[in-house]
C-alpha cells in the first residue's frame, strides 16, 4: 500500500513538471513573438546599418546567434508582418516558433489559417513534412501558371478605317519590362534633341507643341522598327 502511494506521489510530481515545462516553453514562444517583432523594427528602421553588412549579421555579433540561424530570425520576423494568425498564435504560445519558422516559408495571408490549423494539430515534423509537401504543389502550380501564360501571349495588328494601324496584345512581364525599356530609350532619343528651351518658339512665333506620351510612345515604337530593319 506504501509503495502504491509512493508512486502515486512520484507520478503527480512528474504531472506538475511536465505541466511546468509545458507552461514555461508557452512563455518562452510568447517572448519570441515579441523579440521577432523587436527584430522587424530594428531591420526596417536600420538599426545595424552602422558597419554590418545586414540585420542578421549584426543580430550574429550582438546576440551570438549563428548566421543561419540569425537569418531566420530576420526572414521570419518580416514574414509575420503579413501573417497576423501565425503571429498571435506565436504570442499566445500555441504553436511554438519551430513551427511558425516552417510554415512562414509557404504561408500567405490566404492560406494562413488553412496551415495554421495544421500547426496547432500536428508536431514540429509533420509540420515540416507538410511544408514541403506544399511547396511541391507550389512549384507545380507556378510551372503550370507560367506554361499558361506563355502559351497566352499574343499580338495583334490590323488596319483602322482610316488607314491607322491598330496594336493589341499580350506579352510574359519579362517581355513587357524589355519593351518599356526599350520605348523609354528610344523615346528619349527622339526627344532629347527635339528640346528647346523655356520660351523659345517654333516658326511664325508660335511655341513648339509637345507631343503628349501616347505620341511619343507611339513614336519611339516606330524608331525600334525602323532600328531593327536597318
Amino acid at each position: 500500500m506504501q509503495n502504491h502511494s509512493l508512486a502515486a506521489h512520484h507520478a503527480s510530481e512528474l504531472d506538475r513538471l511536465g505541466d511546468e515545462i509545458a507552461e514555461l516553453s508557452a512563455h518562452l514562444d510568447a517572448a519570441t513573438a515579441r523579440l521577432l517583432s523587436m527584430i522587424r523594427e530594428f531591420d526596417a528602421r536600420g538599426g545595424w546599418n552602422t558597419g554590418f553588412r545586414s540585420c542578421a549579421a549584426w543580430l550574429s555579433w550582438r546576440v551570438g546567434l549563428d548566421l543561419g540561424a540569425a537569418r531566420e530570425r530576420v526572414r521570419v520576423g518580416r514574414a509575420l508582418e503579413t501573417l497576423p494568425l501565425l503571429a498571435d498564435a506565436l504570442a499566445c504560445g500555441q504553436v511554438s516558433y519551430t513551427k511558425v519558422r516552417a510554415l512562414t516559408r509557404v504561408a500567405t495571408p490566404e492560406t494562413e489559417a488553412r496551415l495554421l490549423a495544421a500547426g496547432r494539430a500536428g508536431t514540429a515534423a509533420h509540420v515540416e513534412r507538410i511544408v514541403c509537401g506544399w511547396r511541391l504543389v507550389d512549384r507545380r502550380a507556378e510551372a503550370r501558371e507560367t506554361a499558361q501564360r506563355h502559351a497566352s501571349r499574343a499580338l495583334h495588328v490590323h488596319q483602322d478605317e482610316d488607314g491607322m494601324v491598330v496594336l493589341r496584345g499580350r506579352l510574359e512581364p519579362e517581355v513587357g519590362v524589355l519593351l518599356v525599356q526599350a520605348l523609354a530609350a528610344a523615346r528619349e532619343t527622339l526627344y532629347q534633341r527635339a528640346r528647346v528651351p523655356t520660351g523659345a518658339v517654333g516658326d511664325g512665333g508660335v511655341s513648339a507643341e509637345t507631343p503628349t506620351m501616347a505620341q511619343q510612345q507611339a513614336d519611339a515604337l516606330a524608331r525600334l522598327a525602323e532600328t531593327a530593319l536597318h
